[in-house]
């Protein structure tokens, strides 16, 4: 009796295990029979780095996996190419959402710099490294693109793009930024824009000093990036502090908001005073920053300063 039950109870076992393995998929089920399942860690596995580098859902993640027969490089080529056509669509669809949150991304190399600013809807999806590194995408490609039109110029050139002229501009591997911006949308569902950008290219002998403030550290490196930005010119100061008195002009031009640069020789109107040079120093009220530069043998010849969000009042 007692070897009919246990016959019994392993034809019970048998019927359970074989509807599993019918659940199936035919490849995994096939490689179930040769490997007693082990396969099925490895594809969780592949599932959870698929994620990881993507940071699309598990089932998104795993219908890919399964329509390439967990060969991930093809998963992860066809789930972007689903996420910018879905982009696309979701574009039209969240046009009218107001886009008011994002970040202000500065590049500096050299004698060139480019300041970016990249909006989306909310501050939560600010801080994920995905938006993160569009930001960066971004930077990169208008730096690219200003190093081509100041290639064999001389002097000082400073140019403004905005949203319709950065979509054209194109990413590595040859997509545009519009693409590339659609892609995003598609992963991370908010209307997102790619608003505007200056960049800058000076001459040997002048200085681009740069700060960005109100950012959380980046999940990407090479950009910084936070809710305002700015990029001073200038010439002189100490050739040992340079870096450091530039990041301090730009500290001053994020904080007090100059509209115009003025002329060193400009006396202050009081404190609604919007220009530059007559303005009292951030960090010390008793100097203007015309006397500060007297000081420190330097001259500011121009300024660019963004704040996230201002573009689309």
């Amino acid at each position: 009796m007692l070897m009919k039950y246990s016959v019994m109870g392993l034809f019970s076992a048998a019927r359970i295990a074989g509807a599993e393995l019918s659940k199936l998929p035919v490849s995994q089920h096939l490689r179930c029979l040769h490997t007693g399942c082990v396969s099925l860690a490895a594809d969780k596995a592949l599932l959870m780095k698929l994620r990881k580098s993507t940071g699309y859902t598990f089932i998104n993640c795993k219908a890919a996996l399964e329509k390439f027969n967990n060969d991930i490089t093809q998963a992860e080529s066809w789930l972007n190419e689903q996420a910018q056509k879905e982009g696309w669509s979701k574009a039209s669809k969240l046009e009218g959402r107001r886009a008011k949150e994002g970040l202000i991304g500065v590049l500096t190399q050299d004698t060139s710099a480019v300041m970016v600013e990249v909006n989306c809807e909310t501050d939560f999806v600010a801080k994920n490294d995905k938006f993160q590194q569009l930001v960066k995408d971004v930077a990169l490609s208008t730096m690219e693109h200003l190093h081509t039109k100041a290639q064999g110029k001389g002097g000082y050139m400073k140019s403004t793009l905005q949203a319709e002229d950065l979509a054209n501009l194109s990413v590595s591997g040859g997509s545009s930024l519009a693409d590339q911006l659609a892609l995003f949308i598609g992963r991370l569902g908010e209307n997102m824009s790619v608003t505007r950008a200056v960049c800058l290219s000076v001459p040997s002998g002048w200085k681009i000093g740069s700060y960005v403030h109100g950012g959380a550290a980046p999940a990407v490196t090479g950009v910084a990036m936070g809710k305002y930005g700015a990029l001073v010119v200038f010439q002189g100061g100490a050739s040992d502090g340079s870096e450091t008195l530039g990041r301090k002009l730009a500290q001053h031009v994020v904080g007090e908001a100059p509209e115009a640069l003025g002329n060193m020789d400009d006396l202050p109107s009081g404190q609604s005073e919007t220009r530059l040079l007559p303005q009292a120093l951030m960090w010390d009220a008793s100097l203007t920053v015309a006397q500060f530069l007297q000081q420190q043998n330097a001259k500011v010849m121009d300024f660019a300063r963004f704040q996230c969000g201002e573009a689309s009042k």
